[in-house]
């Protein structure tokens, strides 16, 4: 007989001491006869029970590695710090707020087991409000036809990856993350698997429109420089009409003896081309922000504490 994988189950949470117990107990259950696993709870420096309730959560349950992160250092942080401690022949990443229906991960080890190398969750029928869905879609356009990899729209980190494809992204030493980007980045063999989303199980969001928003620019100047070639093409057309409006206005002064228009146009002029000088260098400035805060050289992420019933053993002498 075959024998079954070993896989690993990836958690990030923040603030979700109510719904952690119940995300793990489905997740042990749908695998529980179909493959060997371990569930590794990474902590993102939460400020409720969330540690607690992991604590009590480490004496239930024997393939259970909780990480807690010293601070709030991000989701792309803790999903990496949580790659990098997984052991698993395959590693999945669910969400811990009990939205991703733990069935379909049966679903991703099949596809799994037929040779793809990254099965990835597609969610349908997202609850969003107009101005967060518009947005989102012009952004997948602009990454769609401007950055060097294809990131598939309505995508998240609800997915399966294989060793090889979590060794390559444990390669990776960037800080700036963008996990959509670097799990298209990486490449191999993949599948799209749609589904719907469940409701949460407790709590709210933590996702706002504006850190939607700091992600999606984080994105596009981690894969693309198409910003700084639109601030370019922006400047060279502003020059051009500039030129053009200057020989407009000495022809009509020199030929038809009109008077040159006086102070508000003048106001008007600095006060666009100003605007047009800060869009670029609010532009450069993020490119320059990224460099900034790679050439540092900090830690992606620190461990304040590590706990497991192997951990446990150890210490005891057992």
């Amino acid at each position: 007989m075959q024998a079954q994988p070993f896989v690993s189950i990836v958690i990030p949470a923040y603030n979700e001491a109510a719904s952690i117990r119940h995300t793990i107990s489905e997740i042990a259950q749908v695998l529980n006869s179909h493959c060997h696993f371990e569930i590794l709870l990474v902590d993102d420096g939460s400020k409720d029970a969330t540690a607690l309730v992991a604590h009590q959560l480490v004496q239930e349950v024997d393939c259970l590695i909780y990480l807690r992160l010293s601070r709030n250092f991000g989701k792309e942080a803790a999903i990496s710090a949580g790659l990098h401690r997984a052991k698993g022949d395959a590693v999945m990443i669910v969400d811990a707020d009990g939205q991703h229906p733990p069935e379909l991960l049966l679903t991703f080890m099949r596809l799994w087991q037929e040779g793809y190398e990254t099965v990835y969750g597609v969610q349908e029928q997202r609850q969003e409000n107009h101005l967060i869905k518009a947005a989102k879609k012009i952004y997948y356009q602009l990454m769609s036809r401007f950055s060097s990899v294809d990131i598939p729209a309505n995508a998240g980190d609800f997915r399966l990856l294989d060793r090889k494809a979590v060794d390559s992204l444990n390669l990776i030493t960037e800080n700036n993350r963008y996990m959509k980007g670097l799990y298209a980045w990486v490449g191999y063999r993949s599948v799209a698997v749609p589904f719907t989303a469940r409701k949460r199980l407790a709590g709210t969001s933590q996702f706002s429109f504006f850190k939607l928003v700091k992600l999606g620019m984080s994105g596009l100047t981690g894969f693309s420089v198409i910003p700084l070639r639109i601030a370019s093409i922006l400047g060279l057309l502003v020059s051009a009409l500039a030129f053009i409006l200057g020989i407009q206005i000495l022809i009509e002064y020199l030929f038809h003896h009109q008077p040159v228009p006086g102070w508000p146009t003048l106001a008007v002029g600095m006060m666009f081309f100003a605007g047009i000088e800060l869009l670029a260098l609010g532009i450069i400035g993020e490119y320059v922000g990224n460099i900034f805060e790679e050439v540092k050289r900090r830690p992606l992420y620190l461990i304040a504490e590590e706990h497991s019933q192997h951990q446990q053993r150890q210490s005891s002498g057992q």
